[in-house]
């Protein structure tokens, strides 16, 4: 199996025709088929359906496509760090986070950094609460923002960051109009929320059952920002994450307080024994002083908290009752 081999069905994978990958990588078209043949009999299977110059990737095109993507993405890192090193520049700081911290609290916080150029070059990225933690640990990351659970063996929790839910409506709402909306009141609406059951989700359906069984519909997406724009656009009321809502505000709808207290909690981690650096300790202070900025009535917990903050949790998911939902979309 050769480098240019996974190259060349890399680029039919993303351009979705052979004439394109070869566009892409400067090859002729001949040039790209007999890669990606190449590839196939070494490996016994098929990676594409044809049909003249354009393909349909297979299952199992599909499927080895995710190793390929990752392995050539760090081979990419390691030629630019190579040439950093030729450079004399700085290792670049990797930090991924879930979407709604990445584009909520992140950007907030890289701009608290007094002396920006001191941290060198940034590298942010987005991905599922699971996918953050499996990059910290695997070293892709240095730096994680994340959801709870976080009681991962070799993950360092350096704080835990605790704010209240909010709800978000369209401005022409009449609940718009007051400063705390009863969870009670958006029992009988549709709801728009999270899809991941072990995260934000269970402690909405357990408060729900609490406010008196009721189920309200639900959509159910795997963005808090999709989750805004289907509220604009007139489809429900939402209830979500703050840090969204707070630092990514959108026109056409208003975020309020609830009556009821759901906490999302989200924590800072490394991977356990990493060296500290000067520029991480300046990351994850601004982290937690953007949050503190942000947030109404956030809290700032120690990594010891960790523990007692699960079991709540747990106890919350213990009892949730089941929701109905009428659309679906991927973890959280």
């Amino acid at each position: 199996m050769e480098l240019r081999q996974l190259e060349a069905f890399a680029a039919v994978m993303s351009t979705g025709s052979v004439t394109a990958a070869g566009l892409l990588l400067g090859r002729s078209q001949p040039a790209v088929s007999r890669l990606v043949q190449e590839l196939e009999a070494e490996i016994g299977y098929e990676l594409f359906a044809r049909n003249g110059p354009r393909v349909t990737p297979t299952e199992q095109g599909f499927l080895l496509y995710e190793d390929v993507e990752h392995a050539l993405t760090g081979l990419q890192q390691i030629r630019r760090r190579a040439k950093e090193i030729e450079q004399g520049l700085r290792r670049p700081v990797r930090v991924v986070a879930t979407t709604a911290l990445a584009a909520g609290l992140v950007p907030q916080a890289l701009a608290r950094i007094e002396d920006g150029g001191a941290m060198g070059a940034i590298q942010l990225r987005s991905a599922a609460p699971e996918r953050v933690v499996h990059d910290v640990l695997c070293g892709a990351a240095h730096l994680g923002v994340t959801s709870l659970p976080l009681e991962h063996r070799g993950l360092q929790v350096h704080w835990i960051g605790q704010a209240a839910c909010v709800a978000v409506l369209p401005a022409s709402d009449p609940l718009a109009r007051l400063e705390r909306v009863p969870l009670a009141a958006l029992a009988q609406r549709q709801i728009v929320t999270m899809t991941n059951p072990y995260r934000l989700r269970h402690r909405l359906d357990a408060e729900f059952a609490e406010a008196g069984g009721a189920t309200p519909r639900l959509i159910e997406t795997n963005s808090s920002l999709n989750a805004m724009m289907m509220v604009r656009a007139g489809l429900g009321v939402a209830v979500l994450e703050p840090v969204t809502a707070h630092g990514v505000p959108l026109a056409g709808v208003v975020t309020r307080a609830l009556d009821t207290d759901i906490p999302f909690l989200f924590g800072v981690v490394t991977r356990q024994a990493a060296p500290a650096q000067p520029s991480m300790d300046a990351l994850m202070a601004a982290l937690a002083d953007a949050a503190a900025a942000l947030l109404p009535g956030f809290m700032l917990h120690d990594a010891a908290a960790h523990g007692a903050l699960l079991q709540q949790a747990a106890q919350d998911l213990a009892r949730s009752g089941p929701a109905e939902p009428v659309q679906t979309g991927g973890a959280a």
